[in-house]
């Protein structure tokens, strides 16, 4: 292993990722470490149900098939495997672990870091009685299990970008107070975590990578000050760009610090430059220390939820809406505790197929009492069938309802989590919490102008303009905080700093809000990143409860920001590209 360069790799963004990466990942090219991200908000609720029913459970399965198939090739080839498939059941995940490979003859050092698990604790803490309550831990009990010279090191709850920071403070030697060079790694953790996110995946401009059928998963190659290289390995699908990097270092963060338990990272500090095809370098990343309180998942269920869909047909959709649901609220025998309805307005005018011409008409019910939700609702929905509107049909038959979850961020005391490392040999050390802290503040740099004008937005000064789709110039990629939602804008690169003024001047509040409309009454924070030519926009409230509660018709917000990017502005043609003109390769 080189001592001056520190090659990680990953092969899951999420519980379901593709189960050949890491072959594709231990084959493709050189790696010390390989790491992957299989917890999710939604994730942590699954394995927590899946564990209330099967104690011996409640850990990424996933992991171990792929794990059974190339933990020898990681062993010969020297590969350390950093997974936080443990999920809510790490010692479990280890015993698995260790029978997988007695199974095939193998004896590699298993360690595992513990301590997140605060659910027997959730009262005395303030958390009240959630199914789960987990604390993100961070990198440093990872870095002590690598040190030891584990094969293998999983977690339970840790932050996303901490399999990789681990590694790193393990190499380089980095303490507490090493904070650029903790804000560089987890900038780097960051991008690569998410997998092919990082090469191409959920890309704006997708159309411009020539191979995206199967598109490689990244590598962050680190370097002792924290700095990166962010590449994938050769003759692999997708692409790794300026661009590709700042959609994923935009995803799901709030303002321009990004916090964390071993550090807090400035966002507004990270600087971007193509080093050559498929290689970009992340440098001049800023930490600052953590905050004095450490994020905890908190699980809960929520209740019980069903759903139906019409489909209306053909004229007078709005008036056909109108009389399903006085119909339906009419024969529902116990009315829910929450009912919600949304007509989508699918239809078009003279269509040339059944399809095209039809609206869908969904009514979502909760409530504690799966009754209530249950056939006793969808069953109303089919009694109205012969007497309401012409065309009458359903998506769906009727069926019963279902659980659903409820995700809520809780906060605790750095010191409360008791983060533990558990060796190979069984021997447990004690990860001590930051001594140094620092209350975590907002950060949202520059603030946008409200001044009212005939065009919100377009006033960076007189010009011809265009009326087009904002993601003409720009691109996005959004997704869920909890019960809030981000999205993060970046202009391309032919706009320069120009583009970015322009583009913060175009997405004031009062704008955001008339472009979606559906953010009217919720609070709204934007956030300027000029580095990286971008914006961050955070809706509170937009997903409700969380992702399992389903409030709309997107609910982990996935394609927020591609709406954002259709809708019409008008846009200075001296920011358009000139025809022809590809992006640049550095900013």
């Amino acid at each position: 292993m080189s001592t001056d360069l520190l090659r990680v790799g990953n092969c899951s963004g999420f519980y379901g990722d593709r189960l050949s990466a890491m072959r594709e990942m231990l084959e493709g090219g050189r790696l010390d470490v390989l790491t992957g991200d299989w917890l999710a908000e939604l994730t942590m609720l699954i394995l927590g149900r899946d564990r209330a029913k099967d104690p011996s459970t409640g850990y990424a399965k996933t992991f171990l098939v792929q794990l059974r198939e190339c933990l020898g090739l990681a062993l010969d080839r020297g590969v350390t495997i950093v997974a936080n498939a443990g999920g809510v059941n790490t010692p479990g995940l280890v015993t698995a672990v260790r029978e997988l490979a007695a199974d095939q003859g193998l004896s590699p050092a298993v360690a595992h870091v513990r301590g997140d698990d605060l659910t027997p604790r959730a009262a005395e803490l303030g958390l009240g009685a959630p199914l789960g309550a987990h604390a993100y831990l961070g990198g440093f009990g990872i870095a002590r299990a690598v040190a030891s010279g584990a094969d293998v090191v999983v977690t339970g709850r840790v932050t996303d970008a901490s399999v990789i920071v681990g590694p790193a403070i393990a190499h380089f030697g980095w303490g507490r107070a090493d904070l650029d060079a903790l804000a560089g790694a987890t900038a780097a953790g960051h991008v690569i975590e998410c997998g092919t996110q990082a090469t191409g995946g959920n890309f704006s401009f997708f159309t411009e990578i020539e191979d995206l059928v199967r598109p490689g998963f990244p590598v962050a190659e680190i370097l002792a000050d924290g700095s990166s290289t962010i590449t994938k390995h050769p003759g692999t699908g997708g692409a790794v760009t300026v661009e590709t990097v700042t959609s994923q270092l935009l995803y799901e963060v709030q303002d321009a610090r990004y916090a964390g338990p071993d550090v807090t990272t400035r966002l507004d500090s990270v600087s971007l430059r193509q080093e050559g095809t498929d290689r970009v370098h992340i440098s001049g990343v800023r930490g600052e220390a953590p905050p004095p309180d450490v994020k905890v998942s908190l699980t809960s269920l929520g209740g019980h939820r069903n759903e139906m869909t019409f489909v209306l047909t053909g004229l007078d959709i709005e008036a056909k809406a109108a009389l399903v649901r006085r119909q339906l609220e009419a024969a529902l025998p116990s009315r829910p505790a929450e009912l919600e309805w949304t007509l989508a307005r699918t239809d078009r005018e003279d269509p040339t197929t059944q399809q095209q011409g039809s609206a869908l008409l969904t009514v979502t019910a909760r409530d504690e009492d799966p009754k209530v939700v249950g056939r006793a609702f969808s069953g109303a929905v089919v009694q109205i069938a012969l007497g309401s509107v012409p065309g009458f049909h359903t998506t769906t038959p009727p069926t019963s309802g279902s659980p659903y979850g409820v995700f809520t961020p809780g906060y605790v005391d750095q010191g409360e989590p008791v983060h533990e490392v558990v060796i190979d040999d069984g021997t447990v050390e004690v990860i001590a919490p930051p001594r140094t802290t620092r209350a975590l503040e907002p950060l949202t740099g520059e603030a946008p102008s409200e001044a009212p004008s005939s065009h919100p937005g377009e006033r960076s000064g007189p010009g011809a303009t265009v009326r087009a789709p904002l993601g003409t110039i720009a691109g996005a990629r959004s997704g869920d905080k909890g019960g809030s939602a981000n999205i993060g804008v970046w202009v391309r690169h032919e706009a320069g700093p120009e583009g970015h003024a322009w583009l913060l001047d175009l997405l004031t509040v009062a704008r955001v809000r008339e472009l979606l409309p559906e953010t009217a009454d919720l609070p709204i924070t934007i956030t300027s990143l000029p580095n990286l030519r971008a914006v961050n926009i955070v809706i509170e409230g937009l997903l409700g409860e969380g992702v399992a509660y389903n409030a709309r018709f997107d609910p982990q917000a996935k394609g927020l920001a591609e709406w954002l990017r259709s809708r019409l502005v008008d846009i200075p043609t001296s920011l358009l590209p000139a025809q022809g003109t590809g992006p640049k390769e550095s900013r």
